[in-house]
Formats: structure tokens, C-alpha cells, sequence
């Protein structure tokens, strides 16, 4: 007898159907064709546990499984539950009327339980677009694939309750996840607000210009002068995520494992801080079964990088194109995958190696050369994709000991929003573009073009501060977002004096100041 049962193989963010085709005849072999992996031919021990402790027999016959398309590659154990359902149905243990129906996906326990698995929600919007009536998941994952409507999602937590329900034998209901209530509900609750940072009133100012335009920002200042304290509010000060985008954020966390038991939706934008030993591979993704890299769990959030001279420099390399591109493509001899990550980047860093350069209450004991040498561990062409470069000292008593607590984070985001308001309608006929941080050459002369009285002073500027020429478009970008902060037209000077303020790192005599 021959029977089929539906399943999908996930690889990166691409979600393919799979045919499960069982066939039984004479004899006591078990074939298993198909391009799968160690984990899906280990399947068989764990269906014939999970059956024989479940009272089913496993059928002592010749049993040929296919696993078409054969020439797609299969990984991971989340085939075990349409496996053991098609070789049943084969035996006749399952009625076969429902299994065109319905896509089933799970890992078997050897008790029977069905364990979670990845990417349940890329599988449950594949399974509506081929028009499959339900999605039969771990009851783990049901959540997670519930917010994907116009699909009967059901929760099972043992390989028995979807043998009674495919019988129909029980009146399992499908799970309802009202998406867009939680949604909006989850969206402007957060554990961290910049009213509780104290001081730093120039800080902050460059956070909520940095948030505003999408600006990659680093930080440079002495240990505990609040370098991470602020990046770590930044999300809560950036527009909320859209559904579309918290769809695409959730897709990538859950084909990576990392959405938490029973969560639905991510409803506030990602904060990835990966310590300075992360390697290439862990930070843009791959592995001998792809996965996302930190850059792609950002996507759409932050990607903190805390004590930057720290990490290693070919790792950080590696960030160039993707903080370009907003997207990386990994290609193997095996495959190439092609993973999002528009996010925005966040540094902070010591300026020197003892830590202390240019701090008021200690003394550094670095020379102009260390100092300088310390520096340059973060290249050129990496910096340059840094719009905002800001010094930070230490609080004084004074300022931490004030009663009265900072602006707070909701006050920030809301002139935050208003400003991604003008630039979202600026940028309407520009694909892809969606703040001024993305702005190409050509966008910037049309939009964010100085006046006579500009261009004077960037020229000043550049000469008296010795300011290299690409910092340039970053002043330019910088100054675009100022000016829509403030609701004006026009390129001020005094838009353009609080961004060449925030070129720290680009002045020629940076490493010799203070000294």
C-alpha cells in the first residue's frame, strides 16, 4: 500500500514542501531514500520506541520511505511525526481521508511526546500558501505558527492525539492567537528607559539623532561613563516594528531556535550585544546546517558591539558588506542562503588601552602612538560606515546624585517618530530606502543639499579640524536628520555644526588631544 504525508524542510529562510511517500510490501527491510542527514535516518529508532511504548506495534515488513523532492537536502528531526503517521497509515492504524489535508511537523520522544522543533512559523505560512487546510505542530510551536491566519493550527502533545485526531476520534480545536492585540499590546512595555541615566544630556542627544535617522553610532569614553547603559535603551526609543516586520523578525528567530516557549509574535525591536570572541561564522551566519548570524537576529533592531578594539579585526570585517547590502548571502559548496540584516549598529569602545584617555578624573599612561595604535584595530572602510562618532566622560557626583530623573524614553520616541514620519514620506518612490542613513550619493545632493552659508562652514570645518573627506556624506546624512528633527526644510548651519560635532574619530590630531 502506498501512502503520503506532508511535511517542509526549512533551509535558511526558504521553506519547501516535502512528500513523505511510504510503501509496504513482503519482507523486513527499511529503506529510507531521499538526500536525509544522520538525524532523519536516526528517525526510525525513535518511531519504533515511541510506537512500541505507546502499545503499537511496529510492522515487521519490507517498508520503502521517500522523501521527495530526493534531490533536496533534509536535516534536523522534525520529520519524525510525518514518518511515523505515514507508516501507520500504511498498516492501516490511520485513516488516510485527512493526510492531504494537513502538514504535519515534530520531533518524537521515545515515550511518544512530540518536541518542539525550528521554524515553525516559515512552515505554517508555507503550509497556507500551498493551500493545506491545517498544520498539525508540537504544542510548543502552536503559538508561534497560530499568528499565520486562514490556517488550522494544532497543538499535539502526544503522537497518540494525532493518531485519534486523523481518525477522527477527538474534537481537537484549533489554536486562536489574536496577533494583532498582543502585538500592539507588547510593543511600548520596556525594562530600561533613558530616564533613569542621569546627565549625558549630549549623549542621549546623539542616541535619539542616531535613532531617528538610522544612523550606526560608536561611543568612545572611559569604563563606567555609561557607554553600555545607553545602548542597551536605545530599542526603546526606536518606532515601534510594523506587523510585516515583526512577521520577518520572527521568521528569522524561530528557523534559529530562539523564540521562547509559547511566544508568538516579537514585538519589539531585537537587541543582539554577541561578546568580542564571536567568530565570523556565529556573527554572519552558516554552519554545516545553515543558520542566521547575529547581524540576521538584529535585523530590524540593534547589534551592539561593546568594547569594539576588542574583537577580532578579520571578524569585524566581515561586517562591511552587510552593513552596505542590509542583507548577506552565504555561499558554501553545498548551498547558498540568503539571509536579512538591516539593522543598526552600535559600538562603544575605550579610547586607549588603559582606558582612561582624556577621562577628568584619572590619568592616562598612554602615548599618542598607543593611543593611535589602539585605534586603528577598527579599520577605515569599517568606520566609515559609522555616521556618528561620539566622545563620553564620566558623570560628575553632582550630576548622579540629582534627584530629578532624565527625559523619558517615550518622550524621545515620539520626536523620533515624527521625524521617521517625514522621512518615510520623502522616500516614497524610493524602494528599499526607508531612513537617511540609506540615502545613496545621488539621493544626498537632491535632499539634503546645504545652502551657501553650509557649504562655507563644512569647508571650514574640514580644513580647521583636518576632517578626512569621507566624512563628508556622513555630515551631510547627519545634518538631514537633525533638520527633519526639528521639522525644517532646510539644511541649517546650525544643523550642520551639531553633525561635525559628532566626528570625533575622523580629526587628524584626535590621538595628540589632551595630551
Amino acid at each position: 500500500m502506498l501512502v503520503k504525508t506532508f511535511c517542509a524542510a526549512v533551509n535558511g529562510l526558504e521553506v519547501t514542501t516535502v512528500t513523505v511517500e511510504v510503501s509496504i510490501a513482503r519482507g523486513i527491510m527499511y529503506h529510507l531514500t531521499g538526500l536525509a542527514d544522520a538525524a532523519v535516518k536516526e528517525s526510525h529508532d525513535r518511531i519504533v520506541a515511541a510506537l512500541q511504548n505507546n502499545d503499537i506495534k511496529f510492522p515487521t515488513a519490507d517498508i520503502t520511505v521517500n522523501m521527495a523532492p530526493a534531490d533536496l537536502r533534509k536535516e534536523g528531526s522534525s520529520y519524525d511525526l510525518p514518518l511515523a503517521i505515514g507508516i501507520l497509515a500504511a498498516i492501516e492504524k490511520v485513516k488516510p481521508d485527512k493526510l492531504s489535508s494537513y502538514m504535519l511537523v515534530g520531533e518524537l520522544g521515545l515515550d511518544g511526546k512530540i518536541q518542539p522543533i525550528r521554524g515553525a512559523l516559515p512552515i505554517a505560512i508555507r503550509a497556507r500558501k500551498e493551500k493545506f487546510k491545517g498544520l498539525i505542530v508540537p504544542k510548543l510551536n502552536v503559538r508561534e505558527a497560530a499568528v499565520v491566519n486562514n490556517l488550522d493550527v494544532y497543538g499535539m502533545d502526544n503522537i497518540l492525539e494525532v493518531i485519534n485526531f486523523l481518525n477522527g476520534e477527538s474534537d481537537i480545536q484549533p489554536t486562536f492567537v489574536d496577533t494583532r492585540r498582543e502585538f500592539y499590546e507588547q510593543q511600548c512595555s520596556f525594562d530600561l528607559d533613558f530616564e533613569d541615566v542621569r546627565g549625558q544630556d549630549n549623549v542621549k542627544r546623539a542616541m535619539e539623532v542616531a535613532a531617528a535617522g538610522g544612523h550606526n553610532i560608536i561611543m568612545i569614553g572611559p569604563p563606567g561613563s555609561g557607554k553600555s547603559m545607553m545602548a542597551k535603551r536605545l530599542p526603546s526609543i526606536l518606532p515601534p516594528l510594523s506587523l510585516a516586520e515583526s512577521l520577518e523578525t520572527t521568521q528569522i528567530h524561530s528557523v534559529a531556535g530562539k523564540l521562547g516557549k509559547n511566544m508568538s509574535l516579537i514585538s519589539q525591536r531585537p537587541f543582539r550585544a554577541p561578546h568580542h570572541t564571536i567568530s565570523q561564522v556565529a556573527l554572519v551566519g552558516g554552519g554545516n546546517n545553515p543558520q542566521p548570524g547575529e547581524i540576521s537576529l538584529a535585523h530590524n533592531g540593534v547589534l551592539f558591539a561593546d568594547e569594539l578594539p576588542e574583537f577580532n579585526k578579520t571578524t569585524l570585517e566581515v561586517l562591511r558588506q552587510p552593513l552596505e547590502d542590509r542583507k548577506i548571502t552565504i555561499s558554501r559548496s553545498k548551498y547558498t542562503i540568503e539571509f536579512p540584516c538591516s539593522f543598526m549598529f552600535v559600538a562603544s569602545a575605550n579610547p586607549c588601552p588603559c582606558g582612561y584617555y582624556n577621562d577628568p578624573t584619572h590619568t592616562c599612561v598612554c602615548t599618542p602612538g598607543q593611543i593611535q595604535r589602539y585605534m586603528n584595530k577598527i579599520s577605515g572602510p569599517l568606520l566609515d560606515r559609522i555616521d556618528i562618532q561620539i566622545e563620553i566622560t564620566p558623570v560628575p557626583f553632582n550630576d548622579i546624585s540629582r534627584t530629578a530623573p532624565g527625559e523619558s524614553s517615550a518622550v524621545i520616541r515620539d520626536r523620533v517618530i515624527k521625524a521617521r514620519q517625514i522621512q518615510e514620506a520623502r522616500f516614497h518612490d524610493h524602494k528599499g530606502v526607508h531612513c537617511n542613513a540609506q540615502m545613496s550619493e545621488r539621493m544626498i545632493h537632491r535632499y539634503a543639499e546645504p545652502d551657501k552659508a553650509g557649504i562655507s562652514l563644512l569647508r571650514s570645518a574640514m580644513d580647521r579640524l583636518n576632517l578626512s573627506a569621507r566624512a563628508y556624506n556622513r555630515i551631510l546624512k547627519v545634518a538631514r536628520t537633525i533638520a527633519d528633527l526639528e521639522g525644517s526644510e532646510q539644511i541649517l548651519p546650525q544643523h550642520l555644526a551639531e553633525a561635525i560635532s559628532y566626528r570625533n574619530l575622523d580629526r587628524g590630531d584626535w590621538a595628540e588631544r589632551g595630551k
